[in-house]
């Protein structure tokens, strides 16, 4: 263990809701309970302030622009410099965890800077084209002002890259992004999941599930298409999002849409599905390993960190292409492998992923690298 005597501090980017990151945040916040947080906003809804434990907040001066709870990604041009306001030089430890610019803070020579990092910053780097083409469609004037400022901002991010002394990884397609990127080196430990919070069951009903936010990139159309040629087989939708009315009005009869569902509700539908349905490229994916600790197979794009959370044709079926036809063999793979899938070998997956192995696993790292870096620094 790390002594109580150390002082810690934990960098995040903003907490606004509680999502997979602030799962990551909570679960360093109980390894270090005495660590002071920083991040560059805070609107916590009051429902999800648990996840803080109480503790106060230290935040930069974007807390108190105009707009910032809900209009906070409009200030991106000035994160950096918000970021680096930050005063940390009493923390013999600084620990960040980025997807943005968490990274970015100041350290000297003297203290150890550990960065958990879910991504380099998408939209700024191999994402670029698709962030701009989604939000600026017309090619104009904001267009070519936020080019500017991604430029800007990648100079920032490859420069501050170096003021990390260690990076880990939520996967290793995120590792791979960190080497083409930072041309660095990391050590890949996967998220925590609330294993727990999942019970195995065996006897499925006869409905497929997907649950997630309805944001283009989730690629929820691809799933509703695929089941308009499977009129047959029965969709449950579960989450809520801009995209959602949309996708209501070209979905089937036989797709349901539940909205967002208490966590019981939701563990219910997961449990009972014959398979749960991910069509998105994601950077790790927490939902697909819920519904495995559920004993549920996946079925899922074989890219991103779905290929390290889901094993072929043992704990579901991966199909290779963002396509509808690509999606729809692979349910009809499914449906001719029925009950050859087991439950347990479904849950025992999962359980590697559990906020155990993680507790595990990131204090080895962070004492390692703590204990060398005292040994190097007294020599």
């Amino acid at each position: 263990m790390i002594s109580q005597d150390i002082r810690v501090a934990i960098v995040h980017d903003w907490l606004v809701t509680q999502a997979g990151a602030e799962k990551v945040l909570e679960s360093l916040l109980k390894l270090f309970p005495r660590a002071d947080l920083y991040t560059l906003i805070e609107f916590l809804p009051d429902g999800q302030r648990g996840l803080i434990d109480g503790r106060h907040v230290k935040t930069s001066f974007l807390q108190k622009l105009p707009f910032a709870k809900k209009k906070y990604r409009t200030y991106l041009p000035l994160m950096p410099l918000a970021i680096e306001q930050f005063d940390l030089s009493s923390y013999q430890i600084v620990l960040s965890c980025s997807s943005a610019v968490a990274k970015g803070v100041l350290v000297g020579p003297d203290q150890l800077h550990i960065c958990y990092i879910y991504s380099p910053i998408r939209y700024a780097w191999d994402l670029q084209h698709q962030y701009l083409k989604q939000t600026f469609p017309n090619n104009g004037v904001g267009s070519w002002i936020a080019r500017l400022i991604l430029h800007y901002l990648r100079l920032w991010d490859l420069r501050t890259a170096n003021s990390v002394d260690h990076f880990v990884a939520i996967s290793d397609f995120i590792a791979r992004r960190v080497v083409k990127t930072y041309r660095r080196d990391s050590t890949v430990i996967y998220p925590p999941v609330n294993i727990d919070a999942f019970s195995i069951k065996h006897n499925k009903l006869d409905y497929y599930v997907t649950a997630q936010r309805m944001v283009p990139y989730k690629r929820i159309d691809i799933i509703i298409n695929a089941f308009k040629l499977l009129p047959n087989l029965k969709l449950v939708v579960i989450g809520d999002g801009p995209d959602r009315e949309k996708l209501e009005r070209s979905a089937g009869s036989n797709v349901t849409f539940t909205g967002f569902l208490e966590q019981s509700v939701l563990i219910d539908k997961l449990q009972n599905a014959k398979a749960f349905i991910f069509a998105a490229e994601e950077d790790f994916g927490i939902a697909p390993l819920e519904a495995q600790a559920c004993g549920t197979p996946v079925i899922a794009y074989g890219k991103g960190g779905s290929v390290e959370t889901v094993i072929h044709a043992k704990t579901g079926v991966l199909f290779n292409e963002q396509t509808e036809a690509s999606l729809l063999a692979a349910i009809q793979l499914f449906e001719s492998m029925a009950g050859q899938l087991d439950p347990n070998v479904i849950r025992a997956n999962a359980e590697r992923f559990s906020q155990q192995v993680f507790h595990e696993k990131i204090m080895a790292f962070i004492k390692e690298k703590y204990d060398a870096f005292c040994r190097s620094s007294s020599v």
